[in-house]
């Protein structure tokens, strides 16, 4: 049985489609064909081997790009459903919203940005798009997944407090709900998650964040002084930072939603503002917890010790291969005379995953 959504919510019946037309699927829905496109591609399969925060292998406990993809779909499919929104469409969106993002996580983008800063830079949501529309390419008769226009809206305009593309494709304002949906999951996501991977590290400390009031709250509601196992506690506090901030969410979306009194997707689109957003209590608490990372964590001499490094191992990929680009595969090869050497350089680094990057210095 197909769920009841609401009359915002994006319906495959009044979709904008796909730019090349395809036969329908004898018993998929075409945002269920996107989001298995997606599963299925490679640039999903090599988020398992970038930087969240850590290195991949560094430790098996830690989040990659990939498993934080995937608390994110679980987290905006349950947002979306509660909503009556289009939960297969936000789970591609959700899946998809990290492919764009090089090895070495933040800090390779940055260093990805610079070498491109003369050919239009480089930016992780937009490098997802060309992911999707280009540079994927399993079927003989175009480039790319060929995904949904609402899917490729979603990814288009994806933001968050540190990403905020301006992509010129769209006519839009803003994206639908769904979309909407993924932005709060993201940040939900990676706030929780840094969190436990930080505290599992040794890097961010119980005392430390005695002044942090989410996690207070979060303590307090789990009752965690009776847990004695720290793994445990440690789990279960960060689960119930999520379980508060979805919560939250919800109740605030729902009045947003009312007061609004949008009826359809161009409305939502329209609108400059969120209408997924939190209460302003937890906006704040949840800011706080975003400042106490930023400075704690993300700047901890332990986190940004790599980055000389990684900016001298992506310079000098990025100088050999433009200097010999028969070095690259040959799809990247053939996409210089369309797209530039630079740029198509640009697309075959940001693809590679942190060990294979180091793979291909020493080769």
């Amino acid at each position: 049985m197909s769920q009841a959504m609401a009359s915002y919510a994006v319906d495959e019946s009044r979709s904008r489609g796909r730019k090349f037309p395809e036969k329908r699927h004898p018993y998929r829905s075409e945002f269920e064909r996107d989001r298995d496109r997606i599963i299925h591609c490679s640039a999903f399969r090599r988020l398992e081997g970038k930087t969240q925060v850590f290195s991949p292998g560094l430790d098996d406990y830690y989040r990659t790009r990939l498993t934080h993809s995937i608390e994110v779909s679980q987290i905006g499919r349950t947002i979306a459903r509660e909503l009556m929104l289009n939960e297969t469409l936000t789970e591609a969106i959700c899946l998809a919203h990290d492919l764009g993002h090089p090895p070495f996580g933040h800090a390779g983008e940055k260093v990805l940005n610079h070498l491109m800063e003369k050919f239009a830079g480089f930016e992780h949501n937009r490098q997802s798009l060309r992911i999707v529309d280009l540079l994927e390419h399993p079927y003989p008769d175009f480039a790319g997944l060929n995904l949904m226009y609402e899917t490729r809206l979603g990814l288009g305009r994806h933001k968050s407090r540190y990403d905020q593309p301006d992509d010129k494709s769209f006519s839009q304002v803003n994206c639908s709900l769904e979309g909407q949906v993924t932005d709060a999951a993201d940040r939900i996501a990676y706030n929780c998650h840094d969190l436990e991977d930080g505290m599992r590290a040794g890097i961010i400390s119980q005392e430390q964040l005695k002044q942090v009031e989410l996690f207070t709250a979060a303590k307090k509601q789990i009752h965690a002084e009776q847990i004695e196992d720290q793994t445990i506690r440690r789990t279960r506090t960060a689960k119930a930072i999520i379980d508060m901030l979805v919560s939250d969410c919800l109740d605030e979306s729902k009045k947003a939603i009312c007061a609004a009194n949008i009826k359809t997707v161009d409305e939502v689109c329209g609108r400059g503002e969120n209408l997924i957003s939190l209460s302003a209590e937890n906006e704040k608490r949840l800011t706080e917890l975003e400042n106490f990372l930023m400075e704690n964590f993300y700047l901890h001499k332990s986190v940004i010790q790599a980055a000389d490094k990684i900016k001298e191992w992506l310079s000098r990929l990025f100088e050999k291969f433009c200097n010999r680009p028969e070095l690259m595969p040959g799809y990247f090869q053939r996409l210089i005379s369309m797209q530039g050497l630079q740029r198509s350089v640009c697309d075959y680094i940001a693809g590679m995953t942190d060990r294979f990057c180091q793979k291909t210095l020493e080769d």
